[in-house]
Formats: C-alpha cells, sequence, structure tokens
C-alpha cells in the first residue's frame, strides 16, 4: 500500500514559514495543539501539511474568539 511521504520541518521552519514564535510552537505543541511527527535526537520534526492545517484552524478559531482550552478541545475530538 502507497503511503504519503511526509514532508518534515524543524521548529525553526515552522516558525518563518508560518509567522509563530518558537515559543509559541512550543506551547502549542505541550498543550496538545500540534503533533510532533518524528524526533531526531533532540529536534522535533512536525509533519508541514498537518502544522499547515492546524495553525490555519487555530488562527480562525482564535478571529473567532475562541480560547486555547476550546480550541483543543475541538481539535482532539475531530477524526
Amino acid at each position: 500500500m502507497f503511503q504519503e511521504k511526509k514532508n518534515l520541518r524543524t521548529i525553526g521552519d515552522i516558525s518563518k514559514l508560518y509567522s509563530f514564535s518558537k515559543a509559541t510552537i512550543n506551547y502549542y505543541t505541550n498543550m496538545g495543539l500540534l503533533r510532533i511527527a518524528e524526533k531526531q535526537g533532540n529536534k522535533r520534526l512536525y509533519d508541514d501539511n498537518e502544522v499547515r492545517k492546524r495553525l490555519e484552524k487555530i488562527k480562525e478559531m482564535r478571529r473567532s474568539g475562541y480560547s486555547l482550552r476550546l480550541i483543543r478541545k475541538q481539535l482532539t475530538s475531530a477524526p
């Protein structure tokens, strides 16, 4: 069966690409809003496609007034 190749990015890459600070990405990861796809030594690698979708959803929900706690609940209950 064909498995989609992941486009893995470091926290620095994600920070530059999507204009979020590294601290914010770490915070979102620790809250469970972003998932680590792989670890290489001390580096945490993120799936670019998943992170992009999640950060867009987080931005959209924050603009609508949702708290991060409610956003986490929404993202973790979604299939």
